[in-house]
C-alpha cells in the first residue's frame, strides 16, 4: 500500500508553476517554499515531461500504463507457472498404469 502523500497536488501544482515562471535557481525557490530541492525539481521534470517540454521521460500517463502492464506481466506469468505445475501433476496422474 502507498504511503498518503506529504503534500497536496494543489501545492505541487502552484510550486511547479512558481519554479517554472520564476528566473530563480530551483534550489532557491524551493527553500522559500520550505521543501527540499531535489523534490521540486523532480516535479519540475515531471510536469515539463507531461505537457512536452521535455522528451527524455515517460509521461504521467507512460508511467501509469508500464506500471499497470508490469502489474499484469507478474500476474500472467504467474498463472503460467501454476498451470504449468497443473499439467505437469495430471499428466503424472495418466502415466500411471490403472489396477485392475
Amino acid at each position: 500500500m502507498a504511503r498518503p502523500a506529504k503534500y497536496s497536488p494543489e501545492f505541487r501544482q502552484r510550486s511547479v508553476r512558481i519554479a517554472r515562471e520564476s528566473d530563480r535557481p530551483i534550489a532557491a525557490v524551493a527553500r522559500d517554499l520550505g521543501i527540499h530541492h531535489e523534490t521540486l525539481r523532480v516535479w519540475v521534470r515531471r510536469d515539463e515531461a507531461d505537457d512536452g517540454t521535455r522528451t527524455d521521460r515517460l509521461t504521467t500517463a507512460e508511467r501509469e500504463e508500464l506500471a499497470t502492464l508490469r502489474r499484469e506481466v507478474r500476474d500472467l506469468r504467474r498463472a503460467n507457472e501454476i498451470l504449468k505445475a497443473a499439467s505437469v501433476f495430471f499428466a503424472r496422474e495418466l502415466d500411471q498404469p490403472r489396477p485392475r
